[in-house]
């Protein structure tokens, strides 16, 4: 028995490091406040989308949103900047996981990166009747 929990724990490291999700954008006026700084609206909305794929990848699954337990906004995001949006799975439950997102902030002409928001979200697997079904088979 302690074979099959090792194959089924390496599966799960393995399942939970293929979902990581990354994606970049740039931050253009049209998505910034009367600060000349990214929407905190627009950010938490950007967040959900990249944790909705993540636990999508994770589980293969229909995936609903069902929280967002904590969102940190550490730091401004100015318009004319990139961003990074990086969703790693933090916690596997019976029929719901956690995605932690975080969003890293890079001048366009020089170097420097910065985390500037974090936040969690919750998801429930669903099945085709809407009711809650196992997350890993």
């Amino acid at each position: 028995m302690l074979n099959g929990f090792n194959i089924i724990m390496m599966d799960l490291e393995q399942r939970t490091k293929s979902a990581e999700t990354r994606i970049f954008k740039a931050v253009f006026p049209n998505t910034t406040n009367h600060y000349d700084t990214l929407f905190g609206g627009t950010a938490m909305h950007l967040m959900d989308e990249v944790a909705f794929i993540t636990a999508t990848r994770f589980t293969r699954k229909t995936m609903v949103t069902v929280s967002s337990d904590r969102i940190d906004f550490n730091r401004a995001i100015p318009a004319g900047t990139i961003i990074e949006l990086v969703g790693k799975i933090q916690h596997v439950g019976n029929t719901s996981l956690k995605v932690l997102v975080e969003i890293y902030v890079e001048e366009m002409y020089s170097f420097e990166r910065e985390k500037a928001i974090t936040g969690t979200f919750t998801f429930v697997a669903i099945g085709k009747d809407k009711k809650p079904v196992k997350v890993i088979d």
